[in-house]
């Protein structure tokens, strides 16, 4: 570890620190986290795999401190006594966000939980700046699907032959894509990576880097399929609790299901590219074979997405 507790305790105004984790309690595509206690409290410390900006960071950091001031569950912000988001302390790039206890990832959730959460989420309007990131629109594309099969056929990657065959129809998927109309700043990565149970039994959203502008009725697609996939008893209470949350969005076409697909792809590919050359994000191909399996052990295919299209729909025409 090349940063100091103590230091990061005085530059963020936490207190005296009492006790570091061992080592990092968690580790995303993006950074790790370390678990701190201070006299002050409790705290999660991330710490990026690549150093980024103010600038950068200011836009998902607002909206996060936006949705946590409207009552949205998700852990404080703390800044720097300066006020910053990020500091650099010894070697080392650190933000601080209040310390929550988190369940394990569950798609199980429960739905109604979910879509109320995310009803009152797309209720903290923040005007988009910009466009959204392709990342959540635009296509993997037929010719980088090929390629990759051929990259990963001839590396020898153990799930090479699962890309080759779901190949047509992540391809097909794609015809599918549309783009993002009704532009809000959004989560933009809202699996259930990033929507936890908590140990007191209430939800908990983290990891609000890809915050950005998107189409909210996009987002609602994804929850839908993270957290309902085709269970019409799922999908009718995620989607009743968004609608009594006051959530403006709905999903009434193959359409919406843009960052669902585009994002999914977008994963398997860089996963792909991951195993063939590993790196920090996914250190040994085994982490780049776990991460292309949560998309193939259950793939969005274009009959799941009409089934799920039909569930909602049935709530809709009774």
């Amino acid at each position: 570890m090349d940063w100091d507790a103590t230091e990061v305790a005085r530059r963020f105004g936490l207190g005296r620190a009492t006790h570091l984790s061992d080592g990092p309690v968690a580790r995303g595509k993006q950074g790790l986290v370390w678990r701190l206690e201070t006299s002050d409290g409790r705290w999660a410390v991330k710490v990026p795999l690549r150093r980024t900006s103010e600038a950068e960071v200011r836009l998902p950091t607002e909206f996060n401190e936006q949705a946590w001031a409207a009552g949205v569950p998700t852990p404080k912000v703390r800044r720097t006594e300066e006020g910053s988001v990020l500091a650099v302390v010894g070697a080392a790039q650190v933000r601080v966000h209040e310390w929550v206890d988190l369940l394990p990832p569950d798609p199980m959730l429960d739905p109604g939980r979910v879509g109320a959460l995310l009803g009152d989420l797309h209720q903290v309007v923040l005007e988009a700046p910009g466009p959204s990131h392709a990342w959540n629109h635009e296509p993997v594309g037929a010719a980088r699907w090929d390629e990759l099969v051929r990259r990963l056929s001839a590396g020898g990657a153990p799930f090479a032959g699962r890309v080759a065959d779901l190949r047509d129809e992540l391809v097909a998927l794609e015809s599918w894509l549309e783009p993002p109309r009704d532009l809000q700043v959004c989560h933009c990565d809202l699996w259930a990576d990033n929507v936890l149970s908590t140990t007191d039994g209430d939800v908990c959203v983290i990891d609000w880097d890809n915050s950005g502008p998107a189409d909210p009725h996009h987002e609602l697609a994804c929850a839908l399929f993270e957290f309902a996939r085709s269970d019409p008893g799922r999908v009718r209470e995620l989607v009743a609790a968004y609608r009594d949350a006051g959530g403006p969005a709905a999903v009434e076409r193959r359409g919406h299901f843009t960052m669902l697909i585009a994002q999914l792809g977008h994963i398997t590919e860089l996963a792909a590219c991951d195993w063939l050359e590993p790196n920090r994000r996914s250190p040994r191909r085994e982490d780049a074979e776990a991460w292309i399996s949560e998309v193939f052990d259950d793939p969005h295919t274009r009959s799941v997405l009409d089934r799920l299209l039909a569930a909602v729909r049935q709530l809709r025409d009774p």
